[in-house]
This record gives C-alpha cells, sequence and structure tokens, in this order.
C-alpha cells in the first residue's frame, strides 16, 4: 500500500480531501511506474476538486504536474529508464490518479528526464506551467527589440513565459497584484512591472512604450484583459494570446478595434497541444534546462499529510510560488 491524497466529490478542499492508504499502482504495457519525489499544485487542479471538473471515477488522486524517480518500467518501455529522474505532464488529465501519491503509472513519454541540475520541486513546477509559458511565447511569434505584456508575470505561467521572452530578446511588460510580487520580479531581472491593484495597467503600459502599446499580450483572464485592446495597449498587427478566463461563457469582443489594427486572438489548451506543437514546447524546455536558463518560482512545501492546506493556499491567492507537496520519495 501506499500514502495518497483523493477526494470521491467535488467540495471544499477541507471537506473533501483525505489522505490515507491506496494500492500501489503496476505499470502496464508501454507505462512507467514512477516513485514520487514532489506534487505541484496547479491552480487548475484546485478548481477541478472544488467542481469545474465533476468526478468521474470512484475516485481522484489529483495533480497533473510532480516528479520523482522511475523505478518500474514494463514491456515496450527501455528498462534503462530504472532510476531515472523525470518530470511529468498530464499526470491527472483525463485520468482519475495523480501525481498526491507516493506512486503513480502513466504512459512513458509523460515522464521527461530532470537534469541533475534541476530540484525534483522545481522539476514538480515544470508540466503546466512551462508548457503553457512555452506555447504561448511561440503564439506570440516575438521578435527581438520587441515588447510583450504578460498578464501575471509573478504566476507560475507568467514566470516561466518572461524568461522564454527574454530570452528571444523581447522587452517583458508584466502585471503583479502585490509589491512583495513586484519585489520578486525584480531580482529576477524582470523590471517593468505594473500594480494591477494600484494603477492604471493601460495607462502605465501607454507610457512605458511610449504610446506604441505592445506587440503582444499573453494572457490568463481574458474577461478582464480584453478590455485593454480597446484602450490601445496592442499595437497594429499584435498578437492576444490566451490561455484562460474567469468567465467561461460569453465574452464581447469589440470588432471595430481589433479588424482596422489586424490584430489576432490565439486560444489554446496545454492539455490538448497537438504532437508536434508537444514536442516542440518538451524540447524548448528541456533545453533551456539543460542549459540552467530557467528559474523557477518554487513557493511553501507542505508534506502530503497537510495536503489540505497546499489547496487553500493556493485558492487562496496569497502564496507566492509554485506551491508544492512533498510526497517523500526523494
Amino acid at each position: 500500500m501506499m500514502q495518497a491524497a483523493w477526494y470521491e466529490k467535488n467540495g471544499p478542499a477541507d471537506q473533501v480531501l483525505q489522505v490515507g492508504q491506496q494500492p500501489v499502482p503496476e505499470a502496464g504495457p508501454g507505462q512507467v511506474r514512477v516513485r514520487l519525489a514532489c506534487s505541484g499544485v496547479n491552480p487548475s487542479d484546485v478548481k477541478s476538486r472544488a467542481g469545474g471538473r465533476p468526478v468521474r471515477w470512484d475516485l481522484i488522486i489529483p495533480h497533473s504536474d510532480g516528479a520523482g524517480i522511475i523505478d518500474q518500467a514494463s514491456q515496450g518501455v527501455d528498462a534503462g529508464r530504472v532510476g531515472e529522474r523525470v518530470w511529468l505532464w498530464n499526470a491527472q488529465y483525463n485520468r482519475p490518479h495523480g501525481t498526491a501519491a507516493e506512486y503513480i503509472v502513466l504512459p512513458a513519454t509523460q515522464a521527461v528526464q530532470l537534469p541533475e541540475n534541476v530540484s525534483f520541486e522545481a522539476g514538480a513546477c515544470l508540466g503546466i506551467p512551462a508548457l503553457t509559458a512555452f506555447r504561448a511565447v511561440e503564439l506570440a511569434q516575438l521578435e527581438a527589440g520587441q515588447t510583450v505584456l504578460i498578464i501575471g508575470g509573478a504566476s507560475g505561467v507568467g514566470y516561466y513565459a518572461a524568461q522564454m521572452a527574454q530570452a528571444q530578446g523581447a522587452r517583458v511588460l508584466t502585471t503583479v497584484g502585490s509589491q512583495t510580487k513586484a519585489a520578486f520580479l525584480h531580482e529576477s531581472n524582470v523590471k517593468d512591472t505594473i500594480l494591477y491593484k494600484e494603477e492604471s495597467v493601460a495607462d502605465r503600459v501607454l507610457a512605458m512604450t511610449d504610446g506604441a502599446g505592445v506587440n503582444a499580450i499573453i494572457d490568463m483572464d481574458l474577461s478582464t484583459t480584453i478590455a485593454l485592446v480597446d484602450e490601445h495597449v496592442l499595437a497594429p498587427h499584435g498578437r492576444f494570446v490566451c490561455y484562460g478566463s474567469n468567465e467561461r461563457g460569453i465574452v464581447p469582443l469589440n470588432y471595430g478595434q481589433w479588424l482596422p489594427r489586424s490584430l489576432s486572438l490565439h486560444f489554446f489548451l496545454v492539455y490538448e497541444l497537438t504532437q508536434a506543437q508537444r514536442l516542440r514546447a518538451l524540447d524548448g524546455v528541456q533545453a533551456m534546462l539543460r542549459k540552467g536558463m530557467l528559474q523557477h518560482h518554487i513557493g511553501p512545501v507542505y508534506p502530503l499529510a497537510d495536503i489540505v492546506l497546499a489547496h487553500q493556499a493556493v485558492e487562496s491567492g496569497r502564496s507566492v510560488g509554485n506551491v508544492i507537496v512533498d510526497c517523500g520519495g526523494g
């Protein structure tokens, strides 16, 4: 048996999350089993548990991101991978068992070699945030010298996106919700921050760009950020790249502001990248990891027994950095 966290119905963390014993899974054909060191708590995991995705199985072991060591390789998988340090992606997407446990079984392709210079805590930050950031920056089609506005630069996705955009020679402007988050970014060489709760984002962007606006926006909430287009924050031929929205229904778009300026809107869901998009993202992230080009925003670390507190930390929005659950397999 193994220690794991799970829920059997949707609801508040302190009412539905349980921690106890579950059977240790066995790898099937084409699969590996990973002894998990760390599990990353993504906001989408918290939203799913709360009710964003109805429970379709007897129970759900949550979390899509994690890192650990392969301890079992089944038929069709190179036996030499046993003992390999790995980070995981889409671990709980369309599957009942995620990374909030001591072990997980999943297709071998979803366990990616973790370079020795990257900690397990950092590896548990990568899956959703790093792959989302890579695809967003790819869609932004930034050229050296261009400017991008990243909404939420201290978030898991935003922090990676800022680094990836800077690596391409772009200037990064970003919104933050507090002085603490701004200070963190300043120490990480992301200097152009906008305190969106205290000042007009549009006015600050236009002032920082001498009225020209930005070439791209990378956005986590279409329902609020789309208003910036009407304020000419996005320059002609600009690209609006979006991976989320707090309003899941109808979000109005001012056609008269978009067409004359040849603006474009790009949506994507990181869980559903095409094979080619996924391979480019994996290769790109791996290359940056091996070269030591990515810093990781690791937040508070909780033991698996305290997973309720981990979920509440993410849900409150007060935690700075990616919240990690220690699964004990490091």
